[in-house]
């Protein structure tokens, strides 16, 4: 070692010093300092793969890959030692052996491309070992991306970010072979593999072996020029570098790459599908020729916080929708069973003058407002001042009463905010994850990415109950399959156990919680013995259950519809909440509750009081002073009494109470409950505005529609399920004459007489920034780029990304233990409804499909909807995958194919909801939670009668679920270590130090 006195943390760079923290890799500390290092597969959401050789560094005089070593204290390191620089060229040597430099007329010569970067960084002229294509053809079988052998480095990225970061597990190399490539299921084609179409491995690929096919003749200058062109163009490449040598050849590369610059924009974006928040750039191109060209490049992640290189398949390529022939473009007006199109001013003048009618004759409370949950928060908050300062209603809502709304007041119960505890990172963190009837890997998959990959590398546990053996069921150390709606009674008699043996942390139960007693007191009945006759799950699992959470470093509990969609969806969720108070699994790191929101916005929408007991950040309407502070902001006077919810609303209509509602971005007469009840409703309503970007099938009942622009169409802001609140840039221009909806509400409000004059969506914030607590120091400064706040956030700009570090949401500053009783699900099978029917999502299509099925790929995948039927089921019945089957429940009846799979088991069911021809809210009731009037949308019994037998698969053979993966520890680099002809870089005697020669200096 180094006499040179360093201090406890750090080491010398090509002399210089640098600081060092724990456990970093060298690579990272060489990066930080400036330094120029040749890291073709190293990437620093991957780690180190150690595949390409080209960071090799002299440390204390012995050759190291600097991705693979961790930075010591008192380590002097050499980047252009020749000792090092040999290594570095000898390895980049090899790997321009399977790589062929044709820069000019690559469609990914965007400036990325790090064998491009690394071949300028080490003047490269010419390679020693020479280029040799591989065997196999360029596989376009996927209909996103495709796989290009020949200029495959086999770096592994693909496989690392496949294996580690997606934890799909589907991408191999066969290093043991001839001719190694990166295998798909062992050797299947991309599209008949397990693939799910992420993107993970396109994203970090560094080169063009793996592109988007959007990308594919369109990025470049001369890139869509015809195959036999580009051919005859690269062997001209090939011809003229021994001569010229590689460095003017770059340089024509690099002046075609600064060219596309004009005309291609990079755009940050928050994703429009589920609550996760995932962000990225939008690439998008332009051209002189054609300037209103709408044409996706790309979507490339890296930046964001929730996400950093994790996309799905709909964040990842599910944009099609947005150019799609079917957009409204312009406002539509009923005439009979019709609609014609109008002019902006006519449809305006007419909503106008029907809600002041309407007003005026039954008063503001026979109008009601829904605001969408895929808006912006600004949106929200315009269309809840719209109702109560304007038309001076509460009956304001959104789609949270469909889903969240039960979890948010299980949490306002216990611990006093409605939000997640902590963030993802908390969840990656957790020695523990207990997921409870979340379908976490196809309804929140980059969520689920980190579960896995905790699970798989860094030994956290995993117990998940759910009624479906899905794929975290079947990764789960416990899987536990509780009959239907019985989950607070497992929970609750865990909860017991662990308090009546002595096992709950009592320090802090003293300390921070109260009503321990009393809560105690009301678990009497909740005995293991009792709670095993009801749910099904053995005192064995359930004692075992129980250690394992009092055992674990840290304990995260995931929720979604499984738990709120029921009749008591409240009390679950507040048993959920009872059980990590007892633990202790509150105020600290990697701990915590998580109900995943469904929705990219359903968080945000009820931030912003889109509820009809709720002014922006969870300020009460019968407050008085709450009242008044908005009064005097808004110079009107409110009403003092919450309005009605969703679901009052359409007994409200069939009551005759309600004439009139405004509705945005919700598609109400398929994902409320009872849908032919619904669907009445709306038939009968004297007056019904529409806002969206579809003619949706609930704008079959509108009188007007409004043409609103999507996500790429608008500035604003998005909160996340982490109540991370961040910004989204417009990509393009409104489509047509449509309009943001921020304006259009805008628009509404001033015909009715107001004098809104709002510029841009930040002067919307600053507003609801001084009126809120909860958000007073969010602001678009704030949350520039890819910048996020975490609410709450204090003025200064404080956020708080962990709640509850110093006292929960009450008053006393302690929570609160909240006594349960159990009450039978509704809606129950029996001798007529013998089939108990589970509902929910599908990885590739979001909700009813109105977006996703504007996605050719997408629709391919999954064309349609179907019924999960147990093989037990099918044999008892008679069904194959295929049968067509009618299923009745007691409030209507849908027509389906069925898919006999081991997912499902007994009589229990299973149907997504990507359908508007047979929706599954045809069949479920009305019943609804007690709490908070979120429909029991899972407790619903079904007879099932079959229609034909026979017929194709409603999921094709090329779906994700049909393929086999290949799970393994990465790229398993000690395999090609193995290989006769391999050697590490510089480290034997007869190999010359320099095989590439670099530019010579004049």
């Amino acid at each position: 070692m180094s006499s040179f006195p360093f201090s406890s943390s750090s080491i010398l760079v090509n002399g210089k010093p640098c600081a060092i923290k724990p456990g970093e890799r060298l690579v990272d500390v060489i990066n930080r300092s400036g330094e120029k290092l040749p890291q073709v597969c190293y990437h620093h959401q991957l780690g180190p793969i150690q595949s390409c050789d080209t960071c090799m560094v002299e440390v204390d005089g012995e050759l190291v890959r600097a991705c693979g070593t961790s930075a010591a204290n008192g380590m002097t390191v050499a980047t252009e030692s020749a000792k090092a620089d040999a290594a570095q060229r000898e390895a980049f040597d090899r790997i321009l052996g399977n790589h062929m430099l044709y820069c000019t007329v690559c469609d990914n010569n965007n400036g990325n491309c790090t064998i491009h970067n690394t071949t300028a960084l080490l003047a490269v002229e010419h390679q020693s070992i020479p280029y040799k294509p591989k065997p196999y053809e360029v596989d376009m079988s996927n209909p996103f991306y495709r796989y290009d052998p020949d200029q495959c480095i086999l770096c592994g990225r693909c496989v690392q970010a496949c294996q580690n970061v997606e934890v799909n597990e589907t991408l191999s190399i066969d290093w043991e072979s001839a001719h190694p490539r990166v295998l798909w299921d062992g050797g299947s084609s991309i599209n008949e593999s397990s693939c799910v179409s992420c993107g993970h491995c396109v994203t970090v690929c560094p080169c063009n072996a793996l592109m988007e096919k959007t990308m594919l003749h369109h990025a470049g200058y001369f890139t869509e020029l015809p195959k036999s062109a580009l051919t005859s163009m690269i062997d001209i490449v090939k011809g003229i570098e021994p001569e010229l040598g590689y460095g003017a050849i770059l340089q024509v590369s690099e002046i075609e790459s600064t060219m596309r610059e004009s005309r291609t924009r990079k755009t940050k974006t928050v994703c429009t599908y589920c609550g996760v928040g995932c962000s990225f750039d939008i690439w998008t191109q332009e051209s002189e020729a054609n300037p209103s060209a709408r044409h996706i490049l790309k979507v490339e992640p890296g930046q964001g916080s929730s996400n950093g290189i994790s996309t799905c398949i709909k964040g990842k390529f599910g944009w099609e929708y947005v150019n799609s022939p079917d957009r409204l473009n312009k406002p539509l007006i009923r005439e009979g069973d019709s609609f014609r199109e109008a002019s902006w001013d006519e449809a305006l003048t007419l909503v106008a003058r029907k809600f002041s009618e309407i007003k005026a004759e039954h008063g503001p409370d026979a109008l009601a407002f829904i605001s969408s949950s895929k808006c912006t928060n600004e949106e929200s908050y315009l269309m809840q001042k719209l109702a109560r300062a304007v038309i001076g209603t509460n009956n304001m809502d959104n789609c949270s009463r469909y889903c969240q709304a039960p979890a948010t007041a299980g949490l306002f119960r216990t611990v006093g905010y409605g939000g997640d505890s902590g963030s993802i990172s908390d969840i990656e963190q957790a020695g523990l994850v207990i997921i409870i009837g979340s379908n976490t890997a196809e309804s929140h998959p980059v969520i689920a990415t980190r579960v896995k990959s905790s699970h798989k590398l860094h030994g956290q546990k995993l117990i998940v109950a759910d009624l479906r053996e899905h794929e975290m069921a079947r990764r789960a150390d416990v899987f536990l399959h509780p009959k239907p709606g019985t989950d607070l009674i497992w929970l609750s008699a865990i909860t017991r156990y662990i308090l009546d043996n002595g096992l709950a942390k009592t320090d802090f139960l003293k300390q921070w919680v109260n009503g321990t007693d009393a809560y105690w007191k009301s678990l009497e009945s909740f005995t293991l013995e009792m709670a095993s006759q009801r749910t099904g799950i053995s005192i064995e699992t359930l004692k075992q259950v129980a250690h394992m959470i009092v055992e674990a470093d840290g304990v995260c509990v995931l929720w979604a519809m499984g738990v709120t969609q029921h009749s008591m969806g409240s009390d679950t969720s507040t048993a959920i909440s009872n059980l990590l108070l007892i633990t202790g699994n509150y105020m600290r790191p990697g701990s915590g509750s998580y109900p995943l929101r469904g929705h990219n916005n359903v968080q945000g929408a009820s931030d912003h009081g889109a509820m009809p007991n709720f002014y922006t950040g969870y300020q009460k309407v019968e407050d008085a002073e709450v009242r008044a502070k908005f009064e005097q902001a808004w110079g009107v006077t409110l009403p003092p009494k919450p309005g009605l919810d969703n679901h009052q609303m359409i007994d409200a209509i069939h009551e005759g109470k309600l004439k009139a509602m405004y509705v945005f971005g919700e598609e109400m007469s398929l994902v409320d409950s009872n849908a032919n009840f619904v669907g009445d409703a709306l038939a009968k309503i004297d007056f019904l505005v529409m806002q969206d970007i579809f003619f949706s099938e609930t704008c079959r009942f509108a009188d007007v529609i409004f043409p609103a622009s999507p996500s790429l169409e608008k500035d604003g802001t998005f909160t996340s399920t982490e109540r991370r609140i961040q910004r989204l840039y417009q990509v393009f221009e409104p489509l047509g004459e449509s309009r943001p909806d921020w304006k259009i509400i805008q628009d509404v409000a001033n015909r009715l007489g107001a004098n809104w004059n709002y510029q841009h969506p930040s002067e919307i914030y600053d507003e609801i920034a001084a009126l809120t607590p909860l958000l007073a120091g969010v602001t678009y400064e704030r949350l520039e780029g890819y910048k996020t706040l975490q609410w709450p956030v204090a003025a200064d700009g404080s956020d708080q990304p962990l709640l509850y570090t110093e006292k929960f949401n009450f008053p006393d500053g302690k929570a609160r233990l909240y006594p349960l009783e159990w009450s039978e699900p509704t809606d129950q099978p029996d001798a007529e409804y013998d089939l108990h029917l589970n509902n929910g999502r599908l990885l590739e299509h979001f909700h009813e499909g109105n977006m996703t099925y504007r996605t050719e790929g997408i629709r391919e995948k999954t064309p349609c909807t179907f019924v999960e039927v147990s093989p037990a089921l099918a044999v008892e019945r008679g069904i194959e995958t295929g049968t067509w089957v009618q299923l009745i429940s007691r409030y209507g009846k849908v027509k389906v194919q069925a898919l006999v799979t081991d997912r499902v088991h007994g009589n229990e069911l299973y149907m997504p909801m990507n359908s508007t021809d047979e929706p599954v809210n045809r069949l479920t009731s009305s019943h609804t939670d007690a709490a908070t009037h979120t429909p029991a949308y899972k407790e619903t019994s079904v007879q099932m009668n079959i229609l034909s037998t026979g017929g194709p698969s409603p999921l094709p053979r090329t779906n994700s679920r049909f393929g086999n993966p290949t799970p393994q520890a990465g790229v398993e680099i000690e395999r090609k270590w193995k290989r006769a002809d391999y050697r590490k870089p510089g480290t034997t005697s007869n190999s010359p130090y320099v095989q590439i020669q670099p530019l010579k200096t004049v």
